[in-house]
């Protein structure tokens, strides 16, 4: 109990006004090991989650799909995988991801075999190997509490930044799903995905440990979600990473088509460029956690929104691709990613240390479900108007709202020390 309510209270002074602050909180070698553990099997589920949206435009065709069809197709494993984090995180917090992590690889081996050998050839079958594909998107409610308990409060931005990194996953499936496609047939990449993830899962059963002193709740399931929704930190961060990772997810899934629809360009050339948006993101998001272990969150978050704001005003008039639309998609990747990285690094300040794991699960939910509503917006408007000009305009919106509320109150909330949890 002590050691949670330190680590509860660690609130000191990043979001005061001028304040730094100075890490110099050494961290072990296997830390470090767990976090790269981790990161390589988010990475790895994140691939499989992904292996449906670089086939949208090829599924379009071939199954006579319309436009709000194939939306829906790349939308389900992105719904199904964020509100599945919201158990998944729970069931971390008393389980660890020793045992969560190898449970959610090998299980989502399952519909990556399903769609790769018999899924892929009517929309039903599809949807149902969808469904059960979003198993891998809940892996992200499964490592930010594991390497938050393996890091100090000063060093956790860094780490879950890291962490996040793992959503590279889907630049794997960018640039190899069309092109292994084409060369070996649909089946060959959802092989090798399910051989990986089978491999995975045998590592993290030999090698993963949860932290020493991990904080484990004993109350019911039922109970610590319902104190979790309770508190206000889940609800502020839910909204701001709605935004910052849901936007994220709305473009890396929906991208290739967005490319292709309203540029012409190839199913191969759409997907390099979400390959290139996704890695941007991936990379910065480290970044918006190591800004925040030095400035607070809500200064690094408030910048991101005035990024997301601009570019998506500028893209809503269509601009040429070169190179107004490439500055803009690329500004959108990396604001996108550091706001990621910035809205998790204000969870693990202010989450409460025994609920980490469900706090994590419902945010990951709020940002998986911000990425499912856009495609589906996106693709009914250009059926509807012939033009994705109105869906950014919405974009710009929203990160308005979000901007002013980050600027305002959610800057009060993080300077206040948060109310300590009972044990569960």
């Amino acid at each position: 109990m002590v050691q949670q309510l330190s680590e509860q209270r660690d609130t000191s002074p990043p979001e005061h006004e001028g304040a730094t602050v100075s890490v110099s909180v050494s961290v072990s070698g296997r830390a470090w090991l767990m976090l790269g553990l981790a990161t390589a099997g988010f990475a790895v589920n994140f691939w499989a989650w992904a292996l449906l949206s670089p086939l949208g435009p090829r599924l379009e065709e071939s199954l006579g799909l319309s436009s709000f069809e194939q939306s829906l197709l790349v939308a389900v494993p992105v719904v199904v995988g964020s509100l599945g984090r919201i158990p998944v995180g729970a069931l971390t917090d008393r389980f660890g991801g020793r045992v969560m992590f190898p449970l959610v690889s090998a299980a989502t081996i399952v519909p990556v075999l399903h769609l790769g050998l018999a899924g892929h050839s009517s929309l039903t079958a599809l949807l149902a190997g969808g469904f059960l594909l979003g198993i891998g998107g809940t892996s992200f409610a499964v490592g930010v509490p594991f390497v938050n308990a393996w890091f100090p409060p000063e060093r956790r931005g860094l780490a879950i930044g890291i962490f996040g990194m793992g959503m590279g996953g889907t630049a794997i499936s960018a640039l190899t799903t069309v092109k292994l496609v084409d060369a070996h047939g649909m089946a060959t990449p959802f092989q090798i995905t399910a051989a990986v993830l089978a491999a995975y899962a045998i590592v993290a059963a030999l090698l993963l440990r949860d932290a020493p002193g991990r904080v484990v709740p004993t109350a019911p399931l039922a109970r610590r979600l319902a104190a979790t929704l309770r508190l206000g930190t889940t609800w502020q961060a839910s909204a701001l990473y709605t935004v910052a990772f849901g936007g994220y997810v709305a473009f890396s899934v929906y991208l290739p088509t967005y490319l292709k629809t309203g540029y012409g360009l190839t199913h191969a050339a759409a997907a390099d460029r979400m390959a290139g948006f996704v890695l941007l993101a991936v990379a910065m998001r480290p970044v918006g956690g190591w800004l925040s272990d030095r400035v607070g969150p809500v200064r690094v978050v408030t910048a991101t929104l005035v990024v997301v704001l601009a570019a998506a005003l500028v893209q809503s008039s269509t601009p040429a691709l070169t190179p107004v639309g490439t500055v803009a998609f690329l500004a959108l990747a990396a604001a996108l990613g550091a706001g990621s990285g910035a809205v998790f690094a204000l969870v693990a300040l202010l989450a409460p240390a025994n609920r980490l794991g469900s706090v994590t699960g419902v945010v990951g939910a709020a940002g998986g479900l911000g990425g499912f509503v856009p495609p589906l917006v996106m693709g009914s408007l250009y059926g509807t108007y012939g033009s994705y000009a109105l869906g950014l305009v919405l974009l710009g919106v929203v990160a308005a709202a979000a901007l002013t509320y980050t600027a305002t109150s959610l800057r009060r909330t993080a300077t206040e020390e948060p109310p300590s949890a009972p044990a569960d």
